[in-house]
């Protein structure tokens, strides 16, 4: 077995790929990488949290998504898919996309085995540059246990 060289792809690249994929990937920082699936409590907890955001802000100016809508994160040339997402307002997209928001208000993640370090460091990280990011959630898949982050941006 020979082994492939690794390479980076551009953000348009990887968009390419993406749009004809079966599967989704993040793309972080020109590495396309695929997404594990995901358990069935977790799907089911990020469902519940996301149902339960959509109902208490109903006829509010917030819209509520849930796994599969794209985030861009400029200022760490990542491309994600956040478990749930409220946005605030009108929707604001990447440049010449219709599919991949820039503006998410509230970001929830549920945490996997797999994840966990990632999505409380790195991934944080990445979404506190994101100017409209106000609000983190994580939650435990394995235990009851919640943790919210609240901040404001100037």
């Amino acid at each position: 077995m020979q082994l492939q060289e690794k390479r980076d792809y551009s953000p348009t690249e990887y968009l390419e790929l993406e749009v004809i994929s079966e599967y989704r990937h993040e793309y972080i920082d020109g590495q396309i990488i695929p997404m594990t699936g995901g358990t069935p409590n977790h799907n089911q907890i990020a469902g519940n949290f996301y149902a339960a955001l959509n109902f208490a802000l109903k006829r509010q100016p917030y819209r509520v998504f849930v796994a599969d809508q794209r985030l861009w994160i400029p200022k760490k040339r990542i491309h994600t898919y956040p478990d749930v997402m409220v946005v605030a307002g009108s929707l604001e997209f990447s440049e010449g996309r219709t599919d991949t928001i820039t503006n998410p208000l509230v970001i929830c993640e549920v945490l996997s085995k797999s994840t966990k370090s990632y999505d409380r460091d790195e991934k944080f990280a990445a979404y506190r540059t994101i100017p409209s990011f106000q609000e983190y959630v994580l939650i435990d898949q394995y235990k009851n246990h919640v943790e919210q982050y609240d901040f404001y941006s100037d």
